[in-house]
């Protein structure tokens, strides 16, 4: 691939169509990718074309252009184009391009959460099997991904009982003496303690392998034989072992929603659109099993087709996971032929995008958009209730319209130590949890001021949304702050917004009566008396939970920070003391304290430390101390 940028010539400043035509005086017929520049040079749009120069001039003609594009048209100060050698390769780039850079006129995939995978270590001669989430580690083997962790551990759970591998660390492996309680209620058969021979372990492993790669046809067979034999042998309690294992995977065999004997490797992709919004559900197939679903919703989806909506999704979905051999869609792709031949170039195999009229293939499919519907229709009566309530916020609050972003402000520490403040956000889709912040107060503060927390917190929230606003960018600028207080809180806070010139933002107060009792609550508006909402308000049900989330988050940060600090020691401000180094001294010496009061001579004969480590771990402790 060749980079290409189209720059605005200097002293040129222009916009719209004419940026646009400007950028199209160089730009080749070859396929690539073009990005549209907005003013701060932010990425407003990206998209692949076959022919650059033929795709990028049709947004010369407004006309012919959804209003949605023509905003995006109208914003364009720039263009950047990078070509490739195919369409195919296009949109690789393009889907990895707006995965990353997020345009706002692009359709979105909202989907930041990694999946969980069944993994199974290779390394040891008693491999383990576990629940995984991230980078493949080496020597060991992934299956999935699964949806959901509760998929992922119901699987996890029922193959424990068929094949008795062990869930324990390494470490926990290692320092056992008897077996545990999953070997007592038969999840494990005891490699620990020797209650099974590496053979036999490593013959349940293998078997564990084939029914996780979907070889397990013959496995149900095999176990049946075992258990005859084992009963011939008048062996009965192995032949009970045996029995157990049987049922348990029949269970696993039948636990799943669908379970299509005519798919192995493949994804199930339901759309379906209503009410101006889009879900698609996402079936998991591995190994001929179902491995969960999972909805999502897409954004910036109100004037395209469902079959471009469909296409994005599924280029964006596949650019960081792996990549099924089929994908069931229930809609006509635009582009179907290209997107199967870029997943295909991806995966490095044939990679097929079928949409089934009849059969086993089209009843899964159809189970996977019925699904889509009720998410999509449950997400729908979400947000009504939502829009209810914030309508009901702006009814209490006096607003001309119901807020659009609500932030809510609270601090926690203990006497002053490890104080932090949190913010958190909600609106129109309920909490807005990526963005929630953090705020180490820094101080100097007097302990326990939590005026002066607060006054630190909204000095660098707001120091930031200024400039912010004065680039033109109030996208993060709330409507009603909340804070939990009564009239000195809110006072106190009303002073730092007027001292930072902050407008157009209304504070509210909610303090707690007399008793402390939850729907007793006064609210603190600065216009006019504190006023109390009826206990069976829905906005007062609503305005609490705020609150509750707000306290939940700063209780829970300072928890996490208090727990950091209590983890270091003495150890970790010695220049050249690494967590090397730093276990050595510990399992030497036992503790920082004990290393503190070691002589020279003792810090130079423990091992691992250096004639000049130890002099300068001896220097530390001992700053009046000269070497010789």
């Amino acid at each position: 691939m060749a980079p290409a940028t189209q720059d605005t010539p200097p002293g040129h400043p222009v916009r719209g169509v004419e940026a646009i035509r400007h950028a199209l005086q160089t730009m080749p017929l070859s396929p690539g990718v073009y990005r549209m520049l907005g003013q701060k040079g932010e990425v407003l749009y990206v998209g692949k074309a076959l022919a650059l120069k033929k795709r990028v001039t049709s947004y010369t003609q407004i006309a012919r252009l959804p209003e949605r594009l023509r905003r995006m048209v109208s914003e364009t100060v720039a263009m950047e184009i990078v070509t490739t050698h195919t369409e195919a390769e296009a949109l690789l780039l393009e889907a990895n391009y707006i995965k990353r850079m997020k345009p706002r006129f692009n359709i979105l995939l909202r989907d930041d959460k990694s999946y969980p995978w069944m993994m199974l270590t290779d390394g040891h001669p008693f491999p383990q099997i576990a629940k995984h989430r991230g980078k493949a580690e080496k020597g060991a083997s992934l299956w999935g991904p699964f949806a959901s962790a509760w998929a992922v551990n119901q699987t996890l759970n029922l193959i424990q009982r068929v094949f008795l591998l062990r869930s324990c660390t390494d470490a926990v492996f290692n320092s056992r003496s008897r077996p545990c309680l999953l070997y007592q209620i038969k999840r494990c058969s005891g490699p620990c303690v020797d209650r099974i021979d590496q053979p036999a372990y490593a013959h349940l492993v293998a078997q564990a392998r084939d029914f996780l790669s979907g070889r397990d046809t013959a496995l149900r067979d095999t176990l049946g034989r075992e258990m005859n034999e084992a009963a011939e042998a008048l062996d009965f309690e192995r032949a009970a072992v045996l029995r157990d294992r049987i049922r348990a995977l029949a269970q696993m065999q039948e636990s799943s929603v669908i379970n299509p004997a005519s798919l192995q490797d493949a994804d199930v992709l339901g759309f379906w659109q209503e009410g101006g919004q889009v879900c698609i559900q996402v079936f998991f197939i591995r190994g001929g099993r179902n491995n969960g679903s999972r909805s999502f919703f897409p954004a910036h989806t109100q004037d395209e087709q469902p079959g471009d909506i469909l296409g994005a999704f599924i280029a964006q979905f596949y650019d960081d996971k792996p990549i099924p051999a089929q994908i069931l869609v229930n809609l006509d792709l635009p582009e179907q032929a290209l997107l199967a031949e870029a997943l295909s170039l991806h995966k490095g195999r044939r990679v097929e995008i079928l949409s089934p009229q009849r059969g086993e293939k089209k009843h899964v499919l159809d189970h996977a958009v019925t699904n889509a519907r009720d998410a999509l229709k449950r997400r729908l009566a979400e947000t009504a209730g939502q829009a209810r309530l914030l309508e009901g916020v702006a009814r209490v609050l006096g607003l001309d319209a119901p807020p659009e972003r609500i932030e809510v402000y609270d601090n926690s520490h203990i006497q002053g130590s490890h104080a932090y403040g949190v913010m958190i956000v909600a609106g129109a889709e309920g909490f807005n949890r990526k963005a929630y912040r953090k705020f180490r107060i820094k101080g100097p503060v007097t302990p326990g001021d939590d005026f002066a927390m607060m006054r630190e917190v909204l000095e660098r929230r707001f120091g930031r949304a200024l400039k912010e606003a004065e680039e033109g960018d109030t996208s993060n600028w709330p409507d009603v702050l909340l804070i939990d207080g009564g009239a000195g809180q809110y006072s106190a806070v009303r002073g730092v917004l007027d001292d930072l010139g902050v407008t157009g933002v209304k504070l509210v107060g909610i303090a707690k009566g007399p008793d402390r009792d939850a729907g007793r609550e006064w609210f603190h508006t600065g216009e006019g008396e504190p006023f109390q909402l009826d206990l069976r308000d829905p906005v007062l049900y609503y305005l609490q939970r705020l609150r509750d989330e707000a306290h939940r988050f700063a209780i829970t940060t300072h928890r996490a920070g208090r727990s950091k600090t209590l983890v270091t020691s003495e150890l970790d401000d010695i220049p050249g003391v690494g967590p090397a180094r730093k276990k050595m001294l510990l399992n030497t010496f036992g503790s920082a304290r004990a290393v503190k009061q070691a002589g020279l001579g003792e810090l130079e004969a423990a091992p691992g430390i250096s004639h000049e480590m130890a002099r300068a771990i001896y220097g530390h402790f001992h700053p009046d101390w000269t070497p010789e």
